[in-house]
């Protein structure tokens, strides 16, 4: 397999780094796995000879972007930006406009195209994540979807192959990316590799994303989220929060789910399980009373929503 790793001025170092490392210790732990395995080979794509990463890494650039095509794999890292207007200058650069027109160009069905939290906005550029799924920074979700919304976003999932094309989500999910290619090429290999690097298994984003800092400007949205934060431990009720928020069920429903990919339920769901977890851990209440705290007659019920979480992750 030929990987091609795209980098640009600012992209994040330790992104970049961390798919460099992973492939290169899979291509050196092949012959040990399985003498089958053909060699992995990783290369660095880029619009200019040199380019400096956010950790002032400077990187030699193999090939040129027009040479993108001859890879199996073309590796979009993150731009290296935390907020949405960071991210929008980002990608009205010259070089991040050269990377997306190289990637428009790429036939699918020949080059594979993989890419990591704000390195999936590139890819989104291009147009071929139309109505397909994807995973991108948890931060960022709701500027994604406003962005690009026929994007079917999974902010839960670390890594979500659609056909020919990976995405990963926030910042170190570039490990899991990387791992994520070299298991398309060997499970066993990808096993190993995980191993020597000591890398535990991460299948899920949903662990690190606390909703109320997700980025969006709806105010009615905003308005929901406090008001079932403060009612956890109630029967919900859509259709009385709508009311309550001087909004319809409707408008309610249609707001929550362009904000952020939930239903008012799933996402009082999320809020509540994220609640029992962090009670379980903080506290020495019993399941039963946590499940009682956040709006579950009894335990069991919120057991099978905790279970119904790990198998969707």
């Amino acid at each position: 397999m030929r990987i091609g790793l795209i980098a640009i001025d600012g992209c994040f170092g330790s992104a970049v780094a961390s798919v460099i490392d992973i492939v290169r210790v899979a291509d050196g732990a092949r012959g040990d796995v399985d003498p089958r395995i053909g060699p992995i080979e990783l290369a660095i794509l880029g619009p200019k000879r040199r380019v400096t990463t956010t950790a002032s890494m400077t990187l030699s650039v193999d090939h040129p972007l027009s040479e993108s095509a001859e890879f199996d794999v073309v590796v979009v890292p993150a731009l290296g930006t935390l907020t949405a207007a960071a991210t929008n200058d980002v990608l009205q650069s010259r070089d991040a406009r050269s990377v997306i027109a190289s990637l428009g160009r790429l036939d699918e069905a020949t080059t594979r195209i993989a890419a990591a939290c704000t390195g999936v906005f590139a890819v989104a550029e291009t147009g071929r994540m139309h109505h397909r799924r994807a995973t991108t920074s948890w931060f960022l979700g709701p500027e994604f979807l406003k962005r690009y919304p026929t994007v079917a976003l999974d902010l839960d999932t670390m890594v979500v192959v659609d056909g020919n094309l990976v995405t990963a989500g926030a910042a170190f999910a570039h490990i899991d990316l990387a791992l994520s290619l070299v298991r398309s090429i060997s499970p066993d290999l990808a096993q190993h590799v995980a191993k020597l690097l000591i890398i535990d298994e991460r299948p899920s984003q949903a662990a690190f994303v606390a909703y109320e800092h997700l980025r969006h400007e709806d105010p009615i949205v905003v308005e929901f989220e406090r008001f079932v934060r403060a009612r956890l431990d109630e029967p919900f009720n859509v259709a009385f929060v709508a009311q309550s928020l001087g909004t319809s069920r409707r408008t309610l429903e249609r707001r929550v789910r362009a904000a952020l990919n939930l239903t008012p339920l799933g996402f009082v769901q999320r809020l509540r399980i994220e609640r029992a977890r962090h009670l379980s851990a903080t506290t020495d209440l019993t399941s039963a009373e946590i499940a009682l705290r956040v709006g579950y007659a009894n335990a069991e019920t919120l057991r099978s929503l905790l279970r119904r979480e790990r198998r969707r992750s």
